[in-house]
């Protein structure tokens, strides 16, 4: 448990640090987005807690300040502003983007969902995550592009995403080691 909380903490510092960087840039707009993702994915983390499709651990809950609230107020705004910031100009090339960041997302879901953070119950499953971590990153692009000027973004060039890039490689890597697990968790979870 100590080994949790310890990880879960760096995630938090890590995430904030990462939160103030980018926000740096125009504390006004990007303070916006960071209020509102922190906001909204709280609402929805305990959202989904009191309609009972997954449920945090007793004693998580007695140290509320750490975890749930301080992981989800500081790690889902820092994703949002990462994609923000850098998504590419072009939807051909946000998609891939964003299909990295969702399944590193997911990834990062199956790994609490084996640790001692939290539990999926029966009515809900990775699918769902998927498709709500896509929802909700693809709305936060839309609402950073009316929010944040193109001036005050980075977008990664195009040329990064092509065949041979660093991007494409990184890219590539998730997406490869992702499918490759997502396998793995598949075979078993089946034949349980």
């Amino acid at each position: 448990m100590f080994f949790h909380t310890y990880a879960f903490t760096a995630v938090i510092i890590l995430s904030a640090i990462g939160c103030l960087s980018i926000i740096r840039f125009d504390w006004k707009r990007y303070g916006l987005i960071f209020i509102i993702s922190a906001i909204s994915g709280n609402l929805l983390c305990f959202g989904l807690t009191y309609i009972g499709f997954y449920t945090f651990y007793d004693y998580f809950l007695e140290d509320i300040f750490i975890t749930p609230i301080l992981l989800v107020s500081t790690l889902f705004p820092f994703i949002a502003l990462f994609g923000i910031r850098y998504s590419p100009e072009q939807w051909i090339w946000k998609i891939p983007f964003y299909w990295g960041i969702v399944h590193l997302g997911v990834l990062g879901e199956v790994i609490l969902k084996y640790s001692v953070l939290f539990k999926f119950e029966p009515e809900w499953d990775l699918w769902d995550s998927y498709t709500l971590w896509w929802i909700n990153y693809l709305l936060f692009e839309l609402l950073g592009g009316k929010i944040i000027p193109p001036e005050r973004r980075n977008p990664l060039k195009a040329s990064l995403f092509r065949y041979g890039a660093w991007v494409w490689i990184v890219l590539h890597i998730i997406f490869i080691t992702t499918i490759f697990l997502a396998g793995v968790y598949v075979g078993v979870t089946v034949f349980k």
